[in-house]
């Protein structure tokens, strides 16, 4: 889904914020959530979500392999197909999922959610 700056949303699901919330005696005194159908305004979209571990070292290493495979040693070009082919499934899975953005959502009950991810976000 594409949010834009102005579309009205609602959450796909319960969203439980931050930690429990301390009272001034830095008590517990409950945990705040907000429910799924929960609607509001998208106030901001922020760019793309950062990419795990996993799919940047896929990078860099396809990156090493493509430039330099050809001069390596057959051992360690083999250890280095081998890295990639482990960290290819994760890849595939953020290729498939595709650029994710985040955005800030300022809900009716006043609440503002900042932070948060498309996928839990569905357009009225």
């Amino acid at each position: 889904m594409g949010l834009t700056q102005g579309q009205r949303v609602k959450l796909a699901e319960d969203i439980g914020l931050a930690d429990a919330v301390a009272g001034g005696s830095g008590a517990v005194v409950g945990f705040l959530s907000l429910a799924a159908g929960t609607e509001g305004t998208v106030e901001r979209v922020d760019g793309r979500l950062p990419e795990s571990h996993g799919v940047g070292e896929y990078q860099r290493l396809t990156s090493l392999l493509e430039a330099f495979g050809h001069t390596m040693p057959e051992a360690s070009r083999t250890r280095l197909e081998e890295e990639i082919g482990a960290l290819e499934p994760e890849w595939k899975a953020f290729r498939a999922r595709g650029a994710r953005v985040t955005a800030r959502v300022r809900f009716d009950n006043g609440f503002v959610l900042d932070g948060a991810h498309e996928d839990v976000l569905v357009p009225l």
